[in-house]
């Protein structure tokens, strides 16, 4: 039999139940640029991150204390065009107050995108089905004076077609245990990839991938292993022979912080969530558009 139902702020609401009177819950969509930012889960040892600017903002306008969810938390130098967070209050606001109120008490690097309100039965998390994060690389003789935070630079060529025989032997539900960080804590090492993309995109090449969920440094080191692949250090087939070793030591290097980018959350259609470009502006593509 189903316990009764106790309410904890920005928790699960199970179907049926709502929130508190006086309360309403509200979705944002959050871009950032992490170079700057020690990441963002707030910290006691560091206030330069997303969520303690974003809860900072959002007490101001709301007049009243505000914590917030958010989809998936990402490390310092990760940047996001498509953060979804959530949190509940008592202030009523406009929708515009929540984007360009919530927007003049940020630094530069953090900026909300669109806001709603959302049934009791949202949660920026657990309700999410799938996720998309985009790596930009600049393979190039010497480093652009240009997005030096903002993607990752290397020197060598890369081989774009080895890398995308490479990927093919991660595309489907697998143990990850080469690709996780030894420091992850989440309970299975199993995901499904539903697809990983490589391509060139003006002087970038461009890795999307998209998964139900991602462990801890997952996405940096499958792109560090393709990359080693790229350059000619192993063949295509050496990346099926690391996923089956579930083994984080023969994986290689992980890729730099500063090419990873979180675009897009998938959530059920009945949320009614605004729809926004993946991004970054570097990649004006939608998701799965990518050159072939």
């Amino acid at each position: 039999m189903r316990g009764e139902y106790s309410y904890k702020p920005n928790g699960e609401v199970p179907p049926g139940e709502s929130l508190p009177e006086g309360l309403r819950r509200v979705a944002l969509g959050v871009e950032y640029c992490g170079a700057r930012l020690h990441g963002f889960q707030k910290q006691k040892s560091a206030a330069n991150t997303v969520q303690a600017w974003l809860e900072r903002a959002l007490s101001t306008i709301a007049a009243e204390p505000v914590t917030l969810v958010c989809a998936g938390r990402t490390d310092a130098g990760v940047h996001a065009t498509g953060q979804v967070i959530h949190f509940d209050t008592r202030a009523e606001r406009p929708d515009r107050a929540w984007v360009q109120g919530v927007n003049t008490k940020l630094p530069d690097e953090v900026r909300v995108r669109w806001a709603t309100e959302v049934p009791a039965q949202f949660h920026a998390r657990f309700s999410a089905r799938a996720r998309s994060y985009r790596y930009l690389i600049h393979s190039a003789p010497t480093r652009s004076a240009h997005c030096a935070s903002e993607v990752t630079w290397t020197q060598h060529g890369l081989d774009i077609d080895a890398m995308r025989a490479g990927a093919a032997f991660l595309v489907g539900r697998h143990d990850f245990t080469s690709f996780r960080a030894s420091q992850c804590q989440a309970k299975s090492p199993v995901r499904e990839l539903t697809r990983l993309d490589i391509a060139p995109v003006g002087q970038l090449i461009v890795l999307e991938v998209s998964a139900n969920a991602f462990l801890h440094h997952m996405v940096r080191n499958i792109t560090g292993a393709l990359m080693a692949v790229g350059r000619g250090e192993r063949p295509p087939e050496w990346i099926g022979e690391v996923l089956e070793a579930r083994d984080r030591t023969v994986a290689g290097v992980t890729a730099p912080p500063y090419g990873l980018y979180l675009v897009d959350v998938q959530y059920p259609a009945e949320f009614e969530l605004p729809a926004s470009e993946p991004g970054p502006l570097l990649v004006p593509l939608s998701l799965g558009s990518l050159p072939t």
